[in-house]
């Protein structure tokens, strides 16, 4: 059931990002798509839902055009009132013209370059879980038979491992990584994706710097992406990585202590021994406190969509919603 209550700010913020140059150029390029017939509902208004839906933090788009449907404020700033059936039709056409849709995100990170000239000098990447909206079991029932493969009701999802987090203990999940570049200085998202949760987090790094417009000059990373492989790649690219070491032999014999920084996983160019590596490091924090924000202030989580290419959209469009926000809030 929706909302009784629908903030104003909110509403005025809807307002703002559909009339942001951005997003009016999404729907006119959106526009461009319809073929001959019926016109059907608005570009604006559908694409208006779709935004609300994380602006108001909803998990369901039932559940979004329904709060539109009761509310006289929301109906004024999209224009129309879309069934749920219209929604979900836009839905795929958002994943068909999934182009036009990175177009405009790209636009928007342009824009948030221009009010943020630092934006994207020392980065952090990382990756967090999205728990599928299945269930990943292997079997039936206890002690029953094997499930089979088209039993599944997500087979794009698999099973990962996610550490421990606060009274959370760690283990194994079934479902989805988001494997993200954020910002240090301005905490927001500068590239992401997603993968299945089997996909390991280092295996993501190299695409995540090529999507960056530039390279940053430091990129930090937990001890999880401590290996030879990734500090070759930021070489490459001009990256000075931030990453604590793991305890391997090499490590535990002291071969770190000895000879001049040289750019390789032992000496790094930048010494962890410094001030500089450890205030670069502590900055790595921006990136957990995102994935936070993004899951539990824009309903990123719980998902309640099935397969790879539906929880890319549901993640471009809450981190869309989430860039165009911080530069549509009314002052």
């Amino acid at each position: 059931m929706a909302s009784s209550k629908v903030p104003r700010r909110r509403v005025v913020e809807l307002k703002a990002i559909l009339d942001s140059p951005e997003i009016a150029r999404l729907i006119e390029d959106l526009e461009a798509t319809r073929s001959t017939g019926r016109p059907g509902y608005p570009i604006r208004a559908l694409l208006g839902v779709a935004l609300a839906k994380s602006l108001y933090a909803i998990p369901t788009w039932s559940r979004t055009v329904a709060l539109v449907q009761e509310h006289e404020a929301l109906q004024r700033v999209l224009g129309d009132t879309p069934s749920v059936y219209a929604v979900y039709r836009f839905a795929g056409k958002l994943r068909e013209h999934r182009g036009l849709l990175e177009n405009c995100i790209e636009r928007v990170l342009c824009r948030l370059r221009v009010q943020h000239p630092r934006m994207g000098e020392n980065v952090a990447i990382d990756a967090s879980d999205l728990p599928a909206y299945a269930n990943g079991q292997r079997y039936v029932s206890n002690g029953g038979r094997e499930r089979e493969a088209s039993e599944y009701s997500d087979p794009d999802a698999s099973w990962g491992h996610r550490s421990a987090v606060s009274t959370r203990k760690g283990g194994g999940f079934y479902g989805y990584r988001i494997h993200a570049a954020v910002c240090t200085v301005t905490g927001l998202p500068l590239s992401w994706t997603v993968e299945s949760a089997r996909t390991h987090e280092s295996m993501l790094v190299a695409p995540l710097l090529d999507q960056l417009p530039h390279p940053p000059a430091t990129c930090a990373m937990d001890k999880g992406y401590d290996i030879e492989r990734i500090y070759a790649e930021c070489a490459q690219r001009r990256v000075q990585p931030v990453i604590p070491l793991r305890q391997t032999s090499a490590v535990k014999r002291g071969d770190h202590l000895s000879g001049d920084p040289d750019g390789s996983r032992l000496r790094p160019l930048i010494r962890r021994d410094t001030e500089w590596w450890r205030a670069l490091y502590k900055r790595r924090g921006a990136i957990e406190r995102e994935f936070g924000r993004l899951k539990h202030e824009w309903a990123m989580l719980p998902l309640r969509v099935r397969g790879l290419a539906r929880v890319q959209l549901h993640v471009d469009l809450t981190i869309l919603t989430k860039l165009t926000a911080s530069f549509a809030r009314p002052s």
